[in-house]
């Protein structure tokens, strides 16, 4: 065919040649014809055809030069071989791709594309790395590996969900999801065409589709609709499926289903259209086949009850189950199918009594099969014998009449015009009939069963849009061919129409969209052969006229087909035959034998039998043959056209005139052209499932068998459109990474990467045909970028080259340099060394000759004295010789085997050693020849540039430093050289002055010589008579230290062995001991091992429990929405109501309990430092963060002491009595007093923060400097010590007067009570300066100061009437005491100051002295040294002061948030006095301020309870749980709702009230629950209300009354406790609720999470620059416009948010630490998985990019202070894996450390890793098969299980300890803006 895209878009032409041949996969010739002439150059490693394998690689071993006419090659077992080309014509050996590109996901994305490239790439996935799926363009090409495969359970489909095709590895689940996705985004629907020969998988593929569907598009009602999909296979494989020579489930029908969707893509139902059931089977099978399942489950099922009646045996016994021979499968268990089908059976709804119908009609089936036909009369005459069992029973199943069946069993009706009469049948007529009708039979039944199948599957739904899955017999061609596979492969000629039409159209757009031009790209066109079937007077049309001819028969038929049809080129007639003719397929001519095509066309049943059946007394078997309307379903086709038509270029045929009754053939015809006209409205995807070999075995791949079916199914005809166009694809930012280096410094400067793209390949590719730009991508045709690769390895080996040299010719010279230095050295002292050791060698010659004769003289007489001794003792003892002798000879004869016994091992061991120093030999030639492969390697890695830029670091630094050191060695050589030669002349004056007096002391020698002999001669004599004297005693001695010696030996030895025993008696005790301690230990170890893990086996199951409850509660509830909306009327409204269904739960005792802790208060965090601080470097950084540790554990020192002191005080104020008189009067004096006095304070502090925040403001903008924020820091303090002066100096004013008003009102009123006065004194009025700090001695005594004055007032009235002196002198006195006592903490503070600036005087004293010394130390070095050493002092002096200037900062934070606090505070108490004011009358108000008496007055404790009426609960429900926001209490206590709603419990128990505690419980339940249904995705709402449930489930516990629980309480906590109530049965209910609220809040961090997941960490390039692109050009045929790229910063940050929400709002640490340990568990698990199913990032690069990325996690998980929370060690595998990629891969060695290191890997991961693991560039090696076995090998001991992914939506078992608070309810203030005015304190 070939496309115009400029005059006729969407319209091709016809490519004549019938099949598809090499050449055409190979491309244009004159193309391929360049590129190979430029690539036929020296190990060039090309393609030659073989008759065994299909394809042999050979390697070029001589380059070839034009003109040659063959090739010389050296095959791969090393044997030559010469090739002949002829250039002319079209025999060109094909180009192997580079290994890097071998065993890519896409046979597309190869280089050179033909048919050895496709069948190496599917044969090295298929062996090698087990992948049976690989892409092919738009087509996925699955191999059966015979083998059952962990790779589609649950955890893959979910893996697959939601990603985009070529983003995983191939899969069916890939090609599914995108059908699944273009559905959904394209509102269009969908088509799955999967196709092969019988035994290529084709069913299990379909069936594996319609799980996903079914698994990802699940029904959203109750219908349970996808498990009716699924249920459906079992049933149409026992009915529709047969085993056959070629597979054991074959499909013998065609089916096509349709899965509906409704608008939210959830499946509502499904249709099955079902083509060309062979009939045929039911009553003939070949030998090694088998008739269809159920019957032969039904027999292995006849021994059961309900079958006895059915009159069944085994399958051996009935003719139509027992012509193939064995009737049973290996490893199939036909009864257990068999309850399986039953099961479906049901589950689609069949009644019980259908099936048994459905079973009786088979049974009958077999029992017409056994009928016993009698011939007479030679056969023209049969009968069926009334007696036949088989009759009976055959009669009985099926309720008909018998003797009708046996009457017209063996006649049949013949009528004419005039008359009907009955004809008796042949034997041979008889037995078709039988036959006919059996098979009629069984169809209408498979008819029936699909409908019911259908109905089941129905849905009243509206139908959205379908995805449908055909499942359809491949291209067939056997020995004898008859009417089945003729239908089968017109069948495979029209869908391979289709599918060229669609790679065409798909193809286009692609070029279209990127604006490339393309014409007449041919490719085979089958629509002659088409027509040639289906055509006007085509094959099919002269079947059906020759059909209506009375006494037509195939032998006619074939002739009128020779006639027609000779001159097709499509149509051929065998030589031998005349019954056959041979039509050309676009797989391969098949030759039909024409015997059977017309009684298989008619498919002749006798109307007789059939009236018979249709009087049958069971309704369903007459039903079965009721003749309906001859009518053809339609499909609906959608509205919107596609927008590119692809038509054929001839015009559709015309069918023939409508006969009367259809036949097969034309009923086939019309419903495979609906089944055309359905797919053609639907956007297909293509399966092509491929058998690897016929004998079933498991990974065996067959070239042969591989390359037919690649030819048939048209794989090899998308590789040829591809090729054929432009297959490698690149966009402009990948082929620049890849190829910049190709590219000059001038073009790398350019900004427009598109442009110096254009470039490149302008200069490189001199053929502007062999590439195109497109907008976004290159195009480039076969071959280019291999060529391209070679040019970039070229560049590279030639810049390696150019370094090795230089470096080689510096190391050199280097090298002989250092020997020539070395050299003469050696010379130097070697010199001194000889003439030294002659010296020493004439003296100790000289020596040696005198030593020699006093030797020689010494020994022979030495000699003498032991050979006289030796003849005396062999003289004494000759005798006892000669015994011994003779003993030992025969003990030598005896031990004579024993030896040699021991010189035959020794010979042994010898010829071992001999052979083990051959192996070892033979092992260093091979490790020398892996070490040369090693260094070749390492030196390829020595090329690259990162290595040269390593090399060239600090290259000129280290040249300075080495002509530095050469000039200082020449110095010291000149120095040594010079000290040689002084040293020389003294050493030669010496050695003469030496000579001289040798001589004299010779001379001197000669003189004496004389006497010397003389002396020497009489010493000599003296010496002999001494040593005969020292032998006598020596001979005593010895004889005396023998005797000896042999005593205390034998003493030793007992000594010896009684300690051995001792020993071995200790070490023996020890033993048993240890042995008693170690089993005791191991067993309480291995018992505490395992009740954790029943206790956590326990609690996952409780709390999936919990989930499974709140699910099916949810569903209730959406229920009784659903039902309450229905029965609502226009005019009718719902009462409010709080009943719920919980409320008989929250009283069901029977609920368990969890452990459920709390938290103590929130910890405000310390906020982040602003925008100075970011340009801090690391180690200061650390520093601070160091400094700000140990200023909080300071902290929380000094605040434990504080807490200390004021208990102390709190102890003290208690032991002081202290009464109450108070009055309203009183506290409105009070009340006003105070409200003036901090509306004063308001203003002034108001106005002082305004001055702050300004003064701050300022200070943000300035730069940060040490003065600044010394200014800063000043200003903040002056004004706090100003403000708090002049506050004080206002208390003092004003409480002064106040206390001599009251006091001179008390005494004109009650003078005589003066007692009560002294003890009016409340204690809640705050001294003078209150809020500075005060000695507690000092006011204890202010305090009885004031006492003993209010006792001798009395004692004044005289002085003055009204008292008015006294009342002044006793004022002064009690203002003179906190004087002084203020003036004494000034003068300690004062003190405390000047000590303090003296220890500083002294410090910077110190200080000076340090740096006045380092200073004189500085001078002293050199100009160098003193700049660093400079530079040093200056990081150390700006370190320190940032520290400082930290600390400062921290303190005007801290100051600042402390105003913030009190002004809140000092707001709150202002607005909560105004509103108490209110609702005071007017009148009393004046009364009171009329009023010249004020006494102050204590108030009531507040009992931490709070009253509600129980109208008000619905209030209290709405404003606290309903429609409370979480920002609206952020700013006060955490958990404050749970608090709140203890109060109000507290108060309903304290009154008693159990019906006031059950509906506030019950209430807040149902509010909580409603809140999160309605917030189903608000993580912070959710962790909100996880925070309160545990807090309130924490105080019923902490309150209980429980002592277990009470142990951490204060005594006021104590007083707060439940009085009336045990709430334990609320507490489990409020335990349940707490687990359901953390598994929301896990669902929705992980819906966050999850896109982010795998972006973030497996593709995030935190490295940048460490990934490398492809080297191929990646083909994706999925939109990605959609996709979001997340960063790992952006996942971060999102841990970040949910870290702060939870702590912000409470929630206990250890919950938070579950809640990460559990998203850290799932970022592991979704992040292996797709590590696990991606082979594009299972490469060296990614395992260091994934490594970085988690210690980046793990560094996250340090800084929150998580570690002990269990989230790194969730990461162990991801680890793991990221080691994987990283370690080397290739000794046995390397197998072990890889089996010891990844543990927390199952072995299929580790396998599967190193399968998919993929070299990035040339100098990376493939993991070799070898190397897996290996690793297979060591790791067969584990025992790992077989599950190849993770389960990420595992949930691991929550806990919730106890954490009590140490908030009192008391303390607790309630906002305002809570709106819960009606709740008052009690």
């Amino acid at each position: 065919m070939s496309l115009s895209a400029a005059s006729s878009p969407g319209r091709f032409r016809a490519q004549p040649s019938p099949v598809c041949r090499l050449e055409h996969l190979q491309g244009c010739q004159d193309q391929q014809r360049l590129v190979f002439e430029a690539a036929l150059s020296w190990y060039t490693r090309v393609w030659i055809p073989d008759p065994d394998e299909v394809w042999r690689s050979a390697e070029i071993i001589k380059d070839y030069k034009v003109g040659d006419k063959s090739l010389q090659l050296k095959l791969e077992d090393e044997t030559l071989y010469e090739y002949p080309i002829d250039l002319q014509g079209s025999e060109l050996p094909f180009l192997r791709n580079p290994d890097i590109l071998v065993g890519q996901n896409d046979l597309t994305a190869l280089s050179y594309l033909h048919e050895p490239a496709v069948l190496h790439n599917l044969k090295v996935r298929f062996l090698e790395s087990n992948h049976i799926y690989t892409y092919c363009g738009i087509v996925l090409v699955a191999i059966n590996p015979y083998e059952q495969l962990p790779i589609y359970e649950q955890d893959v489909i979910y893996a697959y969900s939601g990603q985009n095709m070529g983003d995983m590895d191939p899969h069916i689940f890939a090609v599914a999801e995108e059908a699944y996705k273009q559905m959904a985004r394209d509102e269009k629907n969908q088509s799955i065409i999967v196709s092969g020969e019988s035994g290529a998988g084709k069913t299990v593929s379909a069936k594996y589709a319609m799980r996903f569907f079914a698994t990802v598009g699940g029904s959203a009602s109750e219908t349970n609709i996808e498990a009716k999909v699924l249920a459906s296979s079992p049933i149409m494989e026992a009915i529709g499926n047969a085993k056959t020579t070629r597979n054991d489930n074959s499909s013998r029908f065609g089916k096509y289903i349709q899965i509906g969707f409704d608008k939210r893509y959830h499946i509502i139902g499904a249709n099955m259209r079902t083509y060309l059931l062979e009939k045929s089977r039911v009553v003939f099978q070949a030998e090694d086949e088998r008739n269809y399942h159920i019957f032969y489950q039904l027999c292995a099922s006849s021994s059961l009850p309900e079958f006895k009646d059915l009159g069944l045996t085994c399958a051996e016994d009935f003719f139509y189950t027992s012509q193939g021979g064995d009737t049973s499968i290996d490893g199939v268990d036909d009864a257990d199918d068999f309850e399986k089908t039953r099961h479906a059976f049901t589950l689609l709804g069949v009644k019980e009594s259908h099936q048994m119908t459905i079973f009786r009609i088979i049974a009958a089936i077999l029992h017409l099969g056994n009928l016993k036909i009698q011939g007479e009369r030679d056969g023209e005459v049969c009968s069926v014998s009334s007696e036949d069992e088989h009759l009976k029973n055959f009669c009985s199943l099926l309720g008909v009449e018998h003797s009708q069946m046996q009457h017209w069993l063996c006649h049949r009706k013949l009528v004419t015009t005039a008359e009907t009469y009955v004809k008796s049948m042949s034997l041979h007529q008889v037995v078709n009939a039988r036959n006919a009708l059996a098979k009629h039979i069984y169809a209408q039944l498979f008819n029936w069963i699909v409908q019911h199948v259908n109905k089941a599957l129905h849905t009243t739904v509206k139908q959205h849009s379908f995805i449908g899955v055909l499942d359809i017999y491949g291209f067939e061609t056997f020995e004898v061919n008859s009417f089945e596979q003729f239908c089968i492969n017109y069948a495979n000629e029209k869908l391979q129409q289709q599918f060229n039409s669609h790679v065409f159209k798909l193809e286009q757009e692609e070029y279209m969209k990127e604006a490339i031009p393309w014409t007449l790209i041919d490719f085979y066109d089958n629509q002659p052969c088409i027509d040639l079937i289906e055509a006007k007077l085509g094959i099919l049309d002269l079947l059906d006229e020759e059909c209506k001819v009375p006494k037509g028969t195939d032998q006619n038929w074939a002739q009128k087909l020779y006639d027609r049809h000779a001159a097709s080129q499509h149509f051929q007639k065998p030589r031998m035959s005349n019954t056959s003719f041979i039509v050309l397929h676009f797989a391969d001519k098949v030759e039909y034998q024409s015997e059977g095509f017309l009684e298989k066309n008619r498919d002749t049943v006798y109307e007789e039998q059939i009236n018979i059946l249709k009087a049958s007394k069971y309704q369903m078997v007459a039903d079965l043959f009721q003749e309906e309307k001859d009518a053809v379903p339609t499909t609906a086709v959608p509205k919107r056209a596609p927008r590119i038509n692809v038509r054929s270029a001839k015009p559709a045929f015309k069918a023939a005139n409508k006969e009367h009754r259809k036949t097969v053939g034309h009923q086939f015809r019309n419903s495979l052209q609906l089944l055309m006209e359905t797919l053609n409205a639907t956007t297909p995807h293509y399966v092509r499932c491929i058998k690897p070999n016929d004998e079933k075995l498991p990974f065996k791949f067959d070239p042969k068998r591989a390359v037919q079916q690649l030819r048939a199914c048209g794989v090899l005809e998308t590789i040829r459109i591809s090729a054929a166009g432009f297959p490698s694809r690149w966009s402009y930012t990948d082929f620049f990474n890849r190829y910049r280096v190709l590219m000059s410094k001038r073009d790398l400067s350019k900004n427009d990467k598109k442009q110096i793209c254009q470039t490149l390949l302008e200069e490189l590719i001199k053929d502007p045909d062999k590439f195109q730009f497109g907008r976004t991508k290159i195009f480039f045709r076969a071959g280019q970028v291999a060529y391209l690769e070679k040019l970039r390895a070229d560049k590279f080996r030639a810049a390696t080259i150019m370094i090795q040299k230089t470096v080689r010719g510096w190391l050199e010279r280097t090298r002989f340099r250092r020997l020539r230095r070395a050299t003469l050295t050696l010379q130097c002292y070697t010199r001194g060394h000889l003439a030294r050791r002659l010296f020493e060698h004439l003296r100790r010659t000289r020596a040696a000759i005198i030593l020699q004769k006093q030797y020689r003289m010494l020994r022979m007489r030495r000699a003498f004295l032991r050979v006289r001794s030796a003849t005396l003792t062999i003289q004494a003892f000759a005798r006892g010789m000669f015994v011994r002798r003779i003993y030992r000879q025969m003990l030598m004869e005896h031990k004579a085997t024993i030896l040699q016994r021991y010189a035959r091992g020794w010979l042994a061991r010898a010829r071992f050693r001999r052979a083990r120093a051959a192996a070892v030999v033979l092992q260093c030639h091979w490790r020398r020849l892996k070490a040369r492969r090693q260094l070749q390697a390492l030196r390829i890695e020595a090329r690259s540039a990162q290595h040269l830029k390593k090399l060239n670091i600090g290259m000129e630094n280290k040249v300075v430093q080495l002509q530095r050191k050469v000039d200082e060695q020449n110095k010291e050589n000149k120095l040594l050289n010079e000290q040689l030669s002084m040293l020389t002349s003294a050493h030669s004056s010496e050695v003469e002055k030496l000579k001289k007096e040798l001589q004299q002391y010779q001379q001197t020698q000669q003189g004496d010589g004389k006497q010397l002999l003389s002396l020497q001669e009489e010493t000599e004599r003296l010496q002999m008579e001494l040593k005969r004297a020292h032998g006598e005693r020596e001979v005593m001695e010895d004889s005396h230290s023998k005797e000896r010696d042999l005593l205390k030996k034998r003493i030793s030895d007992l000594e010896e062995e009684n300690a051995l025993l001792k020993q071995e008696k200790e070490e023996l005790n020890s033993k048993i001991l240890c042995q008693s301690e170690d089993e005791f230990a191991r067993n309480t170890v291995e018992e505490n091992m395992q009740m954790k893990k029943e206790l956590e086996e326990e609690r996952s199951r409780y709390q999936n429990l919990v989930k499974e409850y709140a699910s099916l509660e949810q569903r209730y509830d959406n229920l009784r929405d659903e039902m309450s909306i229905f029965k609502q009327t226009p005019g009718h409204r719902r009462n409010p109501s709080n009943q719920s269904s919980l409320e008989s739960d929250s009283n069901n005792p029977s609920i368990c309990t969890s452990e459920i802790g709390d938290t103590e208060d929130v910890i405000q965090q310390v906020e982040e430092i602003g925008m100075e601080k970011a340009a801090m470097d690391m180690t200061l950084f650390l520093k601070l963060q160091k400094r700000v540790r140990e200023l909080e554990v300071e902290r929380k020192k000094l605040q434990a002491q504080l807490e200390k002191k004021e208990q102390e005080s709190k102890k003290s104020q208690v032991i002081e009595i202290k009464t109450e008189v108070t009055s309203e009067h009183e506290d409105f004096a009070y009340n006003s007093l105070k409200r003036q006095e901090l509306e004063s304070e308001n203003k002034k502090l108001k106005n002082e923060l305004n001055e702050l925040r300004k003064a701050i403001a300022d200070h943000a903008t300035q730069n940060n400097s040490a003065n600044d924020v010394q200014d800063g820091y000043s200003l903040l303090l002056n004004q706090l010590k100003s403000a708090n002066e002049e506050l004080e100096v206002r208390k003092e004013e004003v409480l002064i007067l106040r206390s001599q008003i009251m006091k001179a009102a008390q005494q004109k009123e009650m003078g005589k009570n003066m007692v009560k006065k002294r003890e009016s004194i409340s204690p809640s009025a705050s001294w003078p300066n209150s809020d500075r700090h005060v000695d507690q001695e000092d006011a204890i005594e202010a305090y009885q100061g004031i006492c003993e004055t209010n006792r001798k007032t009395e004692d004044w009235g005289y002085l003055n009437e009204d008292g008015e002196l006294g009342l002044a002198y006793q004022g002064l006195k009690q203002v003179a005491r906190l004087l002084e006592a203020q003036l004494q903490e000034q003068r300690r503070e004062h003190e405390e100051e000047m000590e303090a600036l003296k220890n500083q005087v002294d410090f910077m004293q110190e200080e000076l002295e340090k740096q006045q010394q380092a200073f004189l130390q500085t001078l002293q070095l050199s100009p160098e040294v003193q700049v660093e050493f400079g530079l040093q002092q200056e990081i150390t002096r700006l370190t320190n002061e940032n520290l400082d200037l930290k600390e400062l900062l921290e303190k005007l934070e801290k100051n600042e948030k402390k105003l913030k606090k009190q002004l809140k505070i000092y707001m709150k108490k202002v607005h909560d006095f105004e509103a108490s004011q209110t609702m005071v009358p007017v009148e009393r108000r004046l009364h009171e301020r009329n009023m010249q008496v004020a006494v102050q007055r204590k108030e009531k404790d507040f009992q931490g309870m709070l009253e509600y009426y129980k109208e008000d609960e619905p209030l209290l429900i709405r404003n606290l749980i309903t429609e409370l926001k979480p920002q609206a209490v952020s700013a006060t206590v955490p958990c404050l709702p749970a608090y709140i709603l203890y109060m109000c419990l507290r108060h309903a128990d304290y009154i008693n009230d159990d019906q006031k505690v059950h509906s506030l419980l019950t209430s807040t339940i149902n509010g909580v629950k409603k809140v999160l249904k309605k917030h189903q995705d608000d993580f912070e709402m959710t962790s909100f209300w996880l925070a309160n449930m545990c807090r309130l489930l924490h105080c019923l516990k902490q309150y209980s009354g429980e002592e277990c629980f009470m142990t951490q309480n204060t005594a006021k906590q104590n007083e707060h406790c439940l009085k009336n109530f045990d709430l334990t049965e609320y507490r489990q209910v409020l335990g349940q609720l707490s687990i359901q609220i953390y598994q929301q809040l896990i669902k929705i961090a992980r819906g966050i999470l999850h896109p982010m997941i795998v972006s973030a960490v497996l593709e995030n390039e935190s490295i940048q620059g460490l990934s490398s692109v492809k080297t191929v050009g990646y083909r994706k045929y999925s939109s990605n416009a959609g996709d979001i790229c997340y960063s790992l910063d952006e996942m971060i940050h999102e841990l970040n948010t949910f870290h702060s929400i939870m702590c912000d709002q409470g929630l206990d640490p250890e919950i938070i630490q579950q809640v990460f340990k559990q998203l850290f568990y799932m970022i592991n698990a979704i992040t292996l998985n797709n590590l696990l199913l991606r082979k594009d990032v299972c490469s060296w690069s990614t395992g260091m990019q994934l490594r970085f990325n988690i210690s980046q996690l793990e560094e996250w998980l340090r800084g929150k202070n998580l570690q002990q929370s269990g989230a790194a060690q969730t990461l162990e595998p991801l680890i793991q894996a990221a080691q994987l990629l990283q370690l080397k891969k290739k000794t046995w060695e390397d197998a072990e450390a890889i089996c010891s290191l990844c543990t927390a890997l199952t072995t299929h991961q580790i396998v599967k890793i190193l399968n998919l693991y993929t070299p990035v560039n040339e100098f990376e090696e493939r993991v070799t098969v070898a190397f897996i076995r290996d690793i297979q090998t060591q790791l067969q001991g584990r025992n790992d299980p077989t599950q190849l992914l993770l389960d990420f939506k595992h949930l691991f078992p929550v806990l919730f300890p106890f954490n009590p608070s140490a908030i009192t309810m008391d303390s607790i203030h309630l906002p305002a803006s809570l709106n819960l005015d009606f709740l008052n304190k009690v």
